[in-house]
C-alpha cells in the first residue's frame, strides 16, 4: 500500500534554491505542509558523506525529494567533466544512502532525460535506457544520473526501500536562468526579446536555423508531478514526465515575440549549430499512471516572461546560474 504524504509529515527538499526545488517547495507550501526541511550549499554540502549523515540522523525526513544536482550548459560539461561526474555521483550516493540508513519513507529522485542514448528512438522512451552510447557533451552528468537510477532500484531490489526516480523533459518557469551565457534557449530568447523591445531594436539574432523540435514543460507541472507521484507510485526505473508535444525553436521564438509584445523581425543564424534535430519524451507511462500536465506554452510564457520582468534586477548575470537546466543550484 502507497505511504499518504501528509502535511503535518517532515519533508526535505534537496536543493531548495533552483529551478525546481523552488517550484516544489510551492507546490507543498500550496498543499499545505508546513514542515519542510532545507539546507544551502553552504550550510550542508552534500558531497560530504559524514555531514550528510549526520544531518539526516539530526533532521529525520520522512519524504525526500533529491533535487540538487552540479549544472551547467555544453561548454561546462564538456571542459569540466571530471567535476561533474564526481560532484553528481557523491550528492547521490550519500543523499540516497542516509535516506536509506534512517529510514526514509519514500524518496523521489529527479534526473535529465540526457540519460538516454544519444541516437534513441524518438520519443524517448524508458526502456531505451542503458540500450546505446550517450552524448559525448555531456556524457559524464549523465552517467552520474544513470547511477543515482540504479542505486534507487538496487536500495528497493535489496532492502526494500521505496526510492523512485523521474526524468524531466527540457524546463522552464519562474526562477529559471536568464544569463545568455549559461541559459538555455527559452530563458534566453525571453531576455534578448525583452531586451531589443525596450532598446528598439530591429532584430533578434536567434541561433540555428530555426527548424529543430523540442518539449518544454513548466516546472510548476513538473512539481505536481513529483507530488504525484509520491504518492501514488512505487516502481523501479526512469519515468518520463513532459508534454509529449513538441514544436519547432521557430514556433517557440515566434510565441514568445508575442507574449514580449516586441514588433521586430527575428533573424536565425544559420551558421550556428542547430543540436538533435528532434528531442522529445514518450509520456505514455505516466499519462497510464494518472498523471497529464496541465499548464499550455503561451500561459507558462506569460507567466514565465512577467516573472523576469518583476526579478530581472536579480537574476542578471550568474545569479541564477545552475538553476535553468531543471535541477537546483551547485549542490544544494
Amino acid at each position: 500500500m502507497q505511504p499518504t504524504m501528509r502535511p503535518g509529515d517532515r519533508v526535505y527538499v534537496a536543493g531548495h534554491g533552483g529551478l525546481v526545488g523552488g517550484a516544489l517547495v510551492r507546490a507543498l507550501k500550496a498543499e499545505g505542509h508546513t514542515d519542510i526541511i532545507t539546507r544551502g550549499s553552504r550550510e550542508l554540502d552534500l558531497r560530504d558523506q559524514a555531514a550528510v549523515r549526520a544531518f539526516f540522523e539530526q533532521e529525520r525526513p520522512q519524504y525526500v525529494f533529491l533535487a540538487a544536482a552540479k549544472v551547467g550548459g555544453i561548454h561546462a560539461n564538456s571542459t569540466r567533466p571530471a567535476e561533474f561526474l564526481y560532484d553528481n555521483l557523491m550528492i547521490a550516493a550519500n543523499v540516497i544512502h542516509a535516506a536509506h540508513v534512517t529510514g526514509v519513507t519514500k524518496l523521489l529522485n529527479l534526473g535529465s532525460t540526457c540519460i538516454y542514448p544519444r541516437d534513441a528512438a524518438q520519443p524517448l522512451r524508458e526502456d531505451a535506457l542503458l540500450t546505446g552510447p550517450l552524448e559525448d557533451t555531456n556524457r559524464a552528468y549523465a552517467v552520474a544520473k544513470i547511477a543515482a537510477i540504479e542505486l534507487c532500484d538496487q536500495y528497493r531490489a535489496q532492502y526494500g526501500s521505496d526510492f523512485i526516480s523521474a526524468m524531466p523533459t527540457n524546463l522552464y518557469g519562474p526562477g529559471d536562468n536568464f544569463d545568455l551565457m549559461g541559459s538555455h534557449v527559452l530563458p534566453a530568447l525571453i531576455r534578448k526579446m525583452v531586451d531589443a523591445h525596450e532598446a528598439q531594436a530591429p532584430t533578434v539574432s536567434v541561433w540555428g536555423s530555426g527548424t529543430p523540435l523540442r518539449e518544454f514543460l513548466h516546472v510548476d507541472d513538473l512539481a505536481d508531478a513529483c507530488l504525484f507521484l509520491m504518492g501514488h507510485v512505487s516502481e523501479p526505473g526512469p519515468i518520463n514526465v513532459g508534454t509529449g508535444q513538441d514544436l519547432s525553436i521557430r514556433e517557440v521564438a515566434e510565441q514568445i515575440r508575442a507574449v514580449v509584445g516586441y514588433p521586430g523581425e527575428l533573424a536565425f543564424d544559420a551558421s550556428k549549430p542547430d543540436g538533435t534535430p528532434r528531442k522529445i519524451t514518450d509520456v505514455s507511462r505516466i499519462h497510464a499512471m494518472g498523471w497529464h500536465h496541465r499548464i499550455s506554452l503561451e500561459e507558462g510564457l506569460s507567466n514565465t516572461v512577467a516573472w523576469y520582468l518583476a526579478h530581472r534586477g536579480q537574476v542578471r548575470g550568474e545569479a541564477l546560474v545552475g538553476a535553468g537546466s531543471g535541477m537546483g543550484t551547485a549542490l544544494a
